[in-house]
């Protein structure tokens, strides 16, 4: 939902900040497995050093040289059907990485699990949708789609190593909203779509 509110202000501030990956030769594909690389390190690093803050704020700068991507190749010309594929499978997989971190770490393996379902179900939903009938990507407003769920496991993180104290209560309680939120908006999804394809279905037999 804030990415497609604020996407046409906050595009030219991710091509700003790809001039240096642009000038040094790099491809979309090359940025997108950077970030994926970036994140792993991040949450391997949270398995040793255990500190949510210093999680939090690695995960917020991996996450921030991910979204570079999609500037790299607007800026480069290079925009692809491949690309966007090898991105969307990229995110699913550094969302896993994370909350797999969380999960042992915390021991909170059926929250990750949880949580983890309900972000591939919010992908699922518009991309089934999508075989059925065209849709457009800029058009499924939801509430906790993936830059709320990375602000959102960012600011848990930060929070939870500033308050010490309430650190394990913290992670829990946050991954059972996120789990939430990301349940309800693919069931948000879900009812949008499923509007669509009876509509589709009116449409075919007129």
């Amino acid at each position: 939902m804030i990415d497609g509110l604020i996407k046409t202000r906050i595009d030219p501030l991710w091509e700003a900040m790809a001039t240096p990956l642009v000038k040094a030769g790099l491809t979309p594909n090359q940025v997108t497995f950077a970030g994926l690389v970036l994140i792993c390190l991040s949450s391997l690093a949270y398995l040793w050093h255990l500190s949510p803050l210093w999680f939090g704020l690695t995960l917020a700068l991996s996450f921030v040289f991910d979204a570079l991507d999609g500037a790299v190749a607007r800026r480069r010309n290079m925009p692809s059907k491949a690309g966007g594929y090898f991105d969307a499978m990229v995110d699913r997989y550094q969302e896993l990485v994370v909350l797999m971190a969380l999960g042992y770490v915390h021991h909170l393996w059926p929250l990750a699990f949880l949580a983890f379902a309900g972000s591939v179900l919010i992908s699922y939903a518009k991309a089934r949708t999508a075989i059925e009938i065209a849709v457009n990507n800029d058009t499924w407003p939801d509430l906790f789609e993936r830059m709320e769920r990375i602000i959102f496991l960012c600011v848990m993180l930060i929070a939870a190593g500033l308050i010490s104290d309430w650190r394990d209560q913290i992670i829990f309680w946050g991954l059972v909203i996120y789990s939430v939120l990301a349940h309800l908006t693919a069931l948000q999804r879900a009812r949008r779509a499923t509007a669509m394809l009876r509509q589709a279905d009116q449409d075919a037999r007129e």
